[in-house]
């Protein structure tokens, strides 16, 4: 008969560590294979209702249902890109338009700061001209690294299609893989970590999806107010590029600032766009967010930094927006098992009004 062997807290401590910075090194070491395997099974969680729909209601064996999931999905992501890249290559045909109102804007910039820094405009376009050719000496140095990163990016693309057929093929392979890891006594368990984890990942990218929405929807409107003349794309180009954490609002806000330039020099109306951002963000960030992502992935803000951080680390963008739902799944894991639960604890964002220490009144 086997006995459970008890350890001391500091060597589970010890043992918990070691385990974290163990994950987190194979993790770097092997994130160009993990990366497009984890958005591959994001992708497959969220198609996995129309799966079932397509098992369940019309009969449809497996693999073609997990097809014809799939091609819905690559369907609705061509579409919008279909419709960024025609609404860019308009934003093209404006570009001498743009180049010349950069001048402009320059040049207003220029005398503004002649008249209120006394930096005359040759030392200002020497500094320019140096700063320019130091760019260009550190870019010609990252050209073989950003056309590998490239190349990366595209054969990432066409697998994660594949990875997220094969696990949507395969999900019954796989949970009877995990029934058979555990013994019968913690299958009830198992599935209602299964369950929370599906649950948390298709209601964390459903808000995140509705969270997009709104934000396109209200850049759209600011900047239509303001007359911007691709307000719609720019819109909808914030929205998508406000999922990636911290960086994706601040490209966005530049190729805005860039965008609106279509149309007019003038200061006002890039002091407008950056209003419109900044207001954006500070209902997004106040109101979207609280109510539609953090009510889905109980993780508070500091865990959830330090998670974006390290993601970022590791896997750059995706694994900053990998992030949140790995921590999620991790979170889901540490509640049910009763030695992690304290960590678990730790990573929700449930905080107690008050709290009294529990001391043993007869050992004072």
């Amino acid at each position: 008969m086997m006995s459970t062997i008890k350890f001391p807290f500091y060597i589970r401590l010890t043992f918990m560590v070691i385990s974290m910075i163990g994950i987190t090194y194979i993790l770097y070491m092997g994130k160009s294979v993990l990366i497009p395997i984890l958005m591959a099974f994001m992708i497959a969680v969220l198609i996995l209702p129309i799966v079932d729909f397509l098992n369940s209601k019309l009969r449809l064996p497996n693999g073609l249902s997990a097809t014809i999931a799939i091609i819905l999905f690559l369907t609705v992501i061509i579409g919008i890109l279909a419709f960024l890249s025609y609404e860019i290559s308009d934003i093209g045909k404006d570009f001498a338009v743009i180049r010349k109102n950069i001048n402009i804007f320059i040049i207003d910039i220029q005398h503004y700061i002649r008249s209120n820094f006394n930096i005359s405009l040759w030392d200002q376009r020497k500094y320019i001209e140096d700063v320019t050719q130091d760019s260009f000496k550190k870019g010609k140095e990252t050209i073989g690294t950003t056309l590998l990163s490239f190349a990366n990016a595209i054969l990432d693309l066409t697998l994660i299609p594949i990875y997220t057929f094969l696990i949507l093929l395969y999900r019954t392979h796989f949970m009877v893989f995990l029934a058979k890891l555990f013994k019968k006594e913690y299958h009830t368990k198992l599935q209602e970590i299964l369950r929370q984890i599906k649950g948390s990942i298709q209601s964390y990218i459903s808000g995140l999806i509705f969270e997009m929405i709104a934000v396109s929807i209200l850049t759209s409107i600011g900047l239509f107010f303001i007359g911007v003349k691709y307000f719609i794309l720019l819109g909808i180009i914030t929205g998508i590029l406000n999922l990636i954490p911290y960086l994706g609002i601040l490209i966005a806000g530049v190729l805005t600032v860039l965008s609106s330039l279509t149309g007019t020099p003038e200061v006002s109306l890039i002091v407008g766009v950056i209003v419109v951002n900044v207001f954006v963000q500070l209902i997004d960030n106040n109101i979207l967010v609280p109510l539609i992502i953090n009510t889905k992935v109980k993780i508070n803000a500091f865990v959830s930094i330090i998670g974006i951080i390290i993601g970022g680390q590791i896997g750059g963008i995706a694994g900053m927006f990998l992030a949140i739902p790995v921590l999620a799944i991790i979170k889901i894991v540490f509640d049910k098992i009763d030695t992690a639960e304290p960590w678990g604890y730790l990573m929700g964002d449930n905080l107690p009004k008050a709290f009294k220490w529990r001391t043993n009144k007869s050992l004072q």
